[in-house]
């Protein structure tokens, strides 16, 4: 069945990845860039079949205009995956002020409008798929991740409503869980604080190290993810979230345990304050 995409960030990543199987396997994709010249090779391959949108998620006014256009270029919109972002690493303290402002904007403003702006087009279509890429950051919370953390739990809190809110109409909504991948966003999709020595040997300086690339031993192998989210769009209902690697498995499950642990111990007390 050939569908026609919408994806943002397709100069790199989990998007260039998404553009370049969907199209190789016959699909239509509209994909946004802050650059058109970053997927000039795809546009010469593919012609018509890739319509290129420039859009940076933090000029929000223009998404909605954006994404009108791309459904006009493709006829409709079957599936609309909301994956431009990045990740802002530093204790909270250190970050500055338009840093703050600037990741809110990009990760969780930005693909907010995005999903509003496309889903009069799924439910005119009668109904289709939001896929939010997220992040086992979205559930785990580690030291030095703490905006970043901030703009997935809370798109994954938006997700979440959204999903029963347009169930009715057929939109399925699918919020994806990746682990650590060995893509482009590290270490050029990652921006850092300014380090201050008072965090010198804390558990927050540990995100220092992925200024020089990260960590060794990244397991994930994102064309075997990006596959996986392609492959999401066939189930029937849509899985509410899409958990991709061991790592992010792990991660998950034990941040959910204790933290129902956490809940679990408070149920006299929490009883209490009934009137």
């Amino acid at each position: 069945m050939t569908r026609t995409w919408l994806v943002t960030g397709v100069s790199s990543g989990f998007g260039r990845l998404l553009a370049e199987q969907l199209l190789a396997r016959g699909d239509r994709v509209a994909g946004t860039v802050r650059r058109p010249d970053a997927v000039a090779d795809l546009r010469a391959a593919h012609g018509d079949a890739f319509s290129v949108h420039q859009l940076d998620l933090t000029d929000t006014g223009r998404i909605r205009g954006v994404v009108d256009d791309a459904a006009a270029a493709l006829g409709r919109l079957d599936v609309v995956v909301s994956n431009a972002g990045y990740g802002l690493f530093g204790a909270a303290e250190e970050l500055s002020d338009d840093q703050v402002t600037h990741q809110l904007d990009t990760n969780l403003l930005g693909s907010i409008q995005l999903v509003r702006a496309a889903l009069p087009h799924l439910r005119a279509a009668g109904g289709g798929r939001v896929l939010q890429v997220s992040s086992s950051a979205g559930q785990a919370a580690w030291p030095g991740s703490s905006l970043y953390n901030a703009t997935k739990w809370g798109i994954e809190g938006f997700c979440e409503a959204v999903a029963a809110e347009v169930a009715p109409f057929g939109i399925g909504v699918t919020i994806v869980e990746p682990g650590g991948a060995r893509t482009g966003f590290g270490p050029t999709g990652l921006r850092f604080a300014e380090p201050l020595a008072a965090y010198d040997g804390t558990p927050a300086a540990a995100s220092r190290a992925f200024r020089d690339g990260g960590p060794p031993g990244v397991i994930g192998d994102p064309a075997r993810m990006v596959a996986a989210m392609i492959a999401s769009v066939d189930r029937s209902p849509a899985p509410l979230r899409l958990v991709l690697g061991s790592d992010a498995w792990t991660a998950m499950t034990a941040a959910l345990e204790a933290r129902l642990d956490s809940v679990r111990g408070q149920r006299a007390t929490a009883g209490a304050t009934d009137g």
